[in-house]
C-alpha cells in the first residue's frame, strides 16, 4: 500500500504552442506536470509527532502538579490515548495541507507555462489555470494526507488493541515512509544510471 500510494500520481497534460521562428517550428509538444498523492513525503509525520512531544516537555521542566500538568500528564504523553492519537491525526492532516502550499505555487507554475506558450486542454491560460491546479491539488491532498495518518497510527493501534508496548515494537509508521521512501529513490537512482551508460554507449 505504501509503495502504491507513494507512486501515485496525477498526471495534468500541457499542450505547447507551436511558433514559427524563420524558417524553423518551435514548441507543438504535449508533456505533463505529475502532482503526487503524497506530496509532502514523510514530513507532516515528523512535524506533528514534534509538536505533541512539545507539551510533555512543558511539564517535565516545570515540574508542576497544577490541573493542566496532571491532564497533558495522562492523556498527552501516551502514544495508545485516544486523545493523543486524535491529535496526532489531525496534526498530520493539517500539516501535509499546510507543506502542499508552501512548496508547490499554482500561480507560480500557471505563469510560468504561460511564458512559454503551455496551455491545459480546455483550461485558459492564467489565473483559470492557477485555480485549476489549486483545485486539482486540494483534490488528491486529501486521500495523501488520510493516507499519511492511517499509515503513522497503525502501529499505535495495534499496540494497543494487542496490549504491547512501544518499546517492543520495532516498525513505526514513520519508519516505514522513510524505509518505502528511500527504496524506491534508490531504485530511481539506479535506473538514470543504466540509463545513462546505454545513451552513452549507443552514440558512440
Amino acid at each position: 500500500l505504501v509503495v502504491f500510494v507513494e507512486q501515485a500520481q496525477r498526471r495534468i497534460p500541457v499542450q505547447y504552442a507551436k511558433r514559427m521562428i524563420g524558417r524553423r517550428s518551435y514548441g507543438g509538444t504535449s508533456t505533463y506536470i505529475p502532482l503526487k498523492v503524497n506530496q509532502a513525503g514523510v514530513i507532516p509525520v515528523i512535524f506533528a509527532s514534534s509538536l505533541l512531544y512539545i507539551p510533555a516537555l512543558i511539564v517535565q521542566f516545570s515540574g508542576s502538579t497544577a490541573g493542566w500538568a496532571q491532564w497533558i500528564s495522562r492523556n498527552m504523553t501516551k502514544g495508545d490515548h485516544p486523545i493523543y492519537m486524535a491529535a496526532y491525526f489531525l496534526l498530520i492532516v493539517f500539516f501535509a495541507f499546510f507543506y502542499v502550499a508552501i512548496s508547490f505555487n499554482p500561480e507560480e507554475v500557471s505563469d510560468n507555462m504561460k511564458k512559454y506558450g503551455g496551455f491545459i486542454p480546455g483550461i485558459r491560460a492564467g489565473r483559470p489555470t492557477a485555480e485549476y491546479l489549486s483545485y486539482v491539488l486540494n483534490r488528491i491532498t486529501w486521500p495523501g494526507a488520510l493516507y499519511l495518518g492511517l499509515i503513522a497510527l497503525v502501529p499505535t493501534v495495534a499496540i494497543a488493541i494487542f496490549n504491547g508496548s512501544n518499546g517492543n515494537f520495532p516498525l513505526g509508521g514513520t519508519s516505514i515512509l522513510i524505509i518505502v521512501g528511500v527504496g524506491l529513490e534508490t531504485v530511481k537512482q539506479i535506473e538514470s544510471q543504466l540509463q545513462q551508460r546505454n545513451y552513452e554507449g549507443f552514440l558512440r
